[in-house]
């Protein structure tokens, strides 16, 4: 049949062809060499770990990272993480003179969020998408992630959210506060960090 007559048969019927919604693509901040951090609140990586409780139901863990100390920021639980809820997981947790220079994350509905976007312009903090594919782009928080989940996760079997919160944070704590890095100068994130901070001062006395 022609496809003339096809079109106006169609539109006799009033028939209407559903338009596919091409979703907005983020574009990586950096295509060559990413700068490497020189200090804290430079540069951190932002993705989800999941895990389910013992009666089978999902949740969800947020985690942050500081790419340049290692330090673990931010471990935030819950059965749904949105844009909305990753903003208000850092307005609870994290102070505004605290947040970095950018955030390394990939493209996930979560994070390419309008929600998520306009708290981030606000905060003047800068989004760094990885190249779709590529999570070695985000070499630090898969790492952490697979030290969450060999240490943590796949250790404790969890009764409820909030009991899964508590041992979770406490993992955290002991990460940041008792676990020498060899990257570090076998040193533990927050001994790293005041290390450095002790030089800045005897350097400018």
């Amino acid at each position: 049949m022609n496809k003339k007559r096809v079109r106006r048969l169609h539109r006799l019927a009033g028939l209407q062809v559903r338009m596919r919604v091409r979703r907005r693509k983020h574009m990586a901040l950096h295509r060559g060499a990413v700068p490497v951090p020189t200090g804290v609140q430079q540069r951190w990586s932002m993705d989800f770990v999941h895990d389910q409780l013992i009666d089978g139901r999902p949740f969800r863990v947020l985690t942050v990272v500081d790419q340049w100390s290692r330090q673990s920021l931010l471990l935030a639980c819950d059965f749904s993480l949105t844009g909305k809820r990753v903003v208000s997981a850092f307005e609870q947790h994290v102070l505004p003179q605290q947040l970095p220079q950018s955030l390394t994350v990939d493209h996930g509905t979560e994070f390419t969020s309008k929600a998520l976007e306009a708290w981030a312009f606000y905060r003047g903090v800068a989004l760094d998408f990885t190249r779709p594919g590529k999570p070695t782009d985000n070499s630090h928080i898969e790492s952490f992630k697979g030290r969450l989940r060999d240490e943590c996760l796949n250790v404790h079997q969890f009764v409820s959210l909030d009991h899964a919160t508590r041992v979770i944070d406490a993992w955290r704590i002991d990460y940041n506060e008792h676990r020498p890095h060899s990257s570090l100068g076998d040193l533990t994130p927050r001994e790293f960090v005041l290390k450095h901070q002790e030089t800045i001062i005897a350097n400018a006395t």
